[in-house]
């Protein structure tokens, strides 16, 4: 177990991070990109998964800060790929950009995601995202045992009880007259994160999210009293880890529900 005062710093740290990558990302907004796309040949017609410069100049910045700040630290991110040692219980999951697509055709919707893993356990996050509940970019963060926060200032949802339909987010559009809420597709896990975990979204479903998609997230979902679930085998269980991945292991993806509770129990008996 990390001391508070050990989470005080990683959060420090994460944020510092989140904001490094996000003046980084907005600096390149409105310029020519090199994009390239995972696993396209030369001769390819449909091209899916972008990378841009930025995504990995970003992951290469957050990677030289942590080795500075922290060197015993593992580190997973998602386009370099080097795989953690077993030996470290601490391991930053890193997405420099979350929602590539949307940035590279300049679409308003991306996040960076730096998340710390404690022995499996999300334990601090920080997001920055395009933007917020302030309708402006900022930076969602937490640490476990700490309040969702803001740029720095607590963040408390506050429900409009005029509403009475609300909104989830979902990569299938999912419809369904027995689910209460409008669903909309981002294009971004983290972003929905931190939409959950701000009561922008009632819930959120990823199909099969990556450990950098949500590893930071998870926490701003836990700091808001939010649920977390994942469907490791046939029944919907808490998430209350996430498996790092190794040398000789495929990396971890599965499906995950987060959200308000009702609304997760719901999702999960209508998904089966």
């Amino acid at each position: 177990m990390l001391v508070p005062e050990t989470l005080i710093d990683l959060e420090r740290i994460a944020v510092d991070l989140a904001r490094l990558a996000g003046a980084e990302i907005q600096g390149a907004l409105g310029s020519t990109l090199a994009v390239r796309y995972k696993g396209a040949d030369p001769e390819a017609t449909l091209f899916k998964d972008p990378v841009s410069e930025v995504d990995q100049r970003v992951e290469e910045m957050l990677r030289a800060r942590l080795a500075d700040s922290y060197p015993e630290h593992d580190i997973v991110g998602e386009e370099i790929d080097e795989r953690p040692g077993r030996d470290h219980a601490t391991v930053w999951v890193i997405d420099p950009i979350d929602g590539t697509a949307n940035f590279v055709n300049g679409f308003p919707l991306f996040s960076a995601s730096i998340g710390v893993l404690h022995e499996g356990v999300p334990v601090v996050g920080a997001l920055w995202c395009s933007t917020s509940h302030k309708l402006r970019p900022g930076v969602y963060h937490a640490r476990e045992g700490g309040p969702l926060m803001f740029d720095d200032e607590p963040t408390a949802v506050v429900r409009d009880p005029g509403v009475r339909r609300r909104l989830g987010g979902d990569p299938e559009f999912l419809k369904d007259a027995a689910l209460p809420w409008d669903t909309r597709k981002t294009g971004s896990a983290a972003i929905e994160c931190a939409f959950v975990a701000a009561g922008l979204l009632q819930v959120a479903r990823f199909a099969t999210p990556n450990v950098w998609d949500v590893g930071g997230g998870l926490v701003l979902v836990r700091a808001a009293g939010l649920e977390a679930r994942h469907r490791p085998g046939d029944a919907w269980e808490p998430l209350d880890r996430l498996p790092v991945p190794e040398p000789d292991k495929p990396a971890w993806r599965g499906p995950v529900v987060i959200g308000e509770a009702d609304a997760v129990e719901r999702l999960c008996r209508h998904l089966g």
